[in-house]
């Protein structure tokens, strides 16, 4: 059976979005994704930055329209007392604010949490910045490569003879962006199920993006402070897990092996014909297989290389040892199992052609009834929904509007 609208799980919460770029925005998609109704405020003229990000043609990135999907747009200028009433008078008929400005940048507008809550004092507000609302780096500006920086992140990601890396999107953000939204879901439960209760309801979420990147970092942390470790680069493998690793094939193709349990090395030295390397006493554990990883990495590849890609994947799969082939999007495009839970939806979309481009976007995560949620909309033209939103939701007139569009 497939949820309708109506049916899914957050159908009939309003949330004002007055976030940009990808962080704050990634929270109200993921609201928006399970029926929430997403208004994302934006700035006249130009909007939302991401709206020229990676952008190839048209006026409107896909990176845009993917982060800001199921939502509603519309402008208010911000600077003037119009825009500001126009947003307080909005957050009277939300559940949920999101931002993700400068701490400190809303009070100057006249719009932070005691002016919020006194609009609505049931309001929850999720607020995402570099280093959060407090702490001496508070106010210091910072986007997701300075979070994934300093939450340690980059520190582990490259090759250990380079300068780190990153990776190649803006997973500091996302990451950020999935906290916000569970801390708007806090919120909201907290209010209803301790409604008329003298017990406290968290309704202010503060999300730092070098905080978020932090508690990904599993055990960073007490390895260090317990042993005196200090994880380092490895490239493609995992600290201390072996074998594991990227390995090239054949036929130019790459494949991801993990085999890396203890019962599952058996088998994987089995299948590459090297039964010495499987039976050494020294191998039956992590640690001893890590200590030789050149070597096990060295066996393993001569053998991916002597086999095109589909070939290597399907001895590993008869022999049960987890491996899948390292995808680019256009594999993902083709692929048999996302296609099966929908997991990528195609759209008609603007791209600065004569016609509209038939453009596939991501499904919904996590699948309800077997398949992904459907996507109700790709992100909006700027202000799309303005008119629509302050005359129907607000009830303003024509002079009202164009009072908190401002200079549009």
């Amino acid at each position: 059976m497939r949820v309708t609208d109506e049916d899914l799980p957050l159908a009939g919460v309003r949330v004002l979005e007055l976030g940009n770029y990808i962080a704050a925005p990634t929270a109200g998609r993921l609201l928006g994704d399970f029926g929430a109704e997403v208004i994302k405020v934006e700035r006249p003229r130009n909007g939302d930055e991401l709206r020229n990000w990676r952008l190839y043609g048209g006026d409107t990135s896909m990176l845009y329209r993917t982060v800001n999907r199921n939502k509603r747009s519309i402008v208010l200028d911000l600077r003037t007392g119009a825009g500001r009433d126009a947003v307080l008078d909005l957050t009277r008929q939300c559940d949920v604010v999101l931002e993700n400005f400068r701490p400190g940048t809303l009070e100057r507008w006249g719009l932070g949490p005691d002016e919020l809550d006194r609009a609505n004092p049931g309001v929850v507000l999720v607020r995402v910045s570099a280093f959060g609302q407090t702490g001496p780096l508070s106010k210091r500006p910072g986007f997701a490569a300075v979070a994934e920086a300093m939450g340690g992140l980059r520190a582990l990601v490259g090759e250990a003879d380079r300068p780190p890396s990153r990776t190649g999107v803006s997973i500091g953000d996302s990451i950020a962006g999935l906290y916000a939204a569970f801390g708007a879901m806090m919120g909201l439960f907290q209010r209803e199920t301790r409604r008329g209760t003298d017990r406290p309801q968290h309704r202010r979420v503060d999300v730092a993006l070098n905080e978020a990147v932090l508690s990904m970092m599993e055990s960073l942390i007490p390895d260090h402070l317990a042993y005196g470790v200090e994880r380092s680069r490895v490239g493609g493998r995992m600290e201390g897990i072996a074998p594991s690793n990227a390995y090239v094939c054949a036929d130019g193709g790459s494949v991801v092996i993990a085999g890396n349990g203890d019962s599952i090395y058996g088998r994987f030295m089995q299948v590459i014909g090297r039964d010495d390397l499987g039976s050494a006493d020294d191998l039956q554990s992590n640690a001893g297989r890590w200590a030789r990883r050149d070597e096990l990495d060295e066996a393993i590849e001569a053998w991916t290389r002597s086999l095109p890609r589909d070939e290597v994947l399907e001895q590993l799969l008869d022999a049960g040892v987890p491996a899948g082939p390292i995808y680019d999007a256009a594999d993902i495009v083709a692929d048999e199992q996302y296609a099966a839970r929908g997991m990528v939806q195609y759209f008609d979309v603007d791209t600065g052609g004569d016609a509209p481009a038939r453009v596939g976007f991501p499904g919904v995560v996590p699948v309800l009834d077997g398949a992904s949620v459907p996507v109700r909309n790709v992100g909006p033209d700027l202000g799309a929904d303005t008119e629509d939103v302050l005359r129907t939701l607000l009830g303003y007139d024509d002079a009202r509007v164009a009072a908190a569009v401002g200079d549009a």
